[in-house]
């Protein structure tokens, strides 16, 4: 078993989203293998950054990946999310336009 992950965590979260937009905070961290508090902390860097925008749909979040946005790390390969994600998702719906 290797130690070490292809996309981090963060990257990672965003294939979850990607794939469920209504995913629940502890389903995310279940499929990241994380606990709650640091799934959390990890969409909120997202959200903060603007890669995600969260929405309260009654007591539930709603979460879109802003797809649009170039990938954050160097060098810039003008490549934008929806791109990777596309490549990334297993449902294949990440809107890449």
């Amino acid at each position: 078993m290797t130690s070490w992950r292809f996309l981090s965590n963060h990257g990672r979260a965003l294939v979850c989203i990607a794939n469920d937009p209504g995913a629940r905070l502890r389903d995310v961290a279940a499929q990241l293998g994380i606990t709650d508090r640091r799934a959390h902390g990890i969409i909120t860097d997202l959200v903060e950054s603007g890669y995600v925008i969260k929405t309260k749909d009654g007591r539930r979040n709603q979460y879109q990946v802003r797809v649009d946005l170039p990938i954050p790390d160097p060098p810039p390969t003008g490549r934008k999310i929806g791109e990777v994600l596309e490549l990334l998702a297993w449902t294949g719906n990440a809107d890449t336009t």
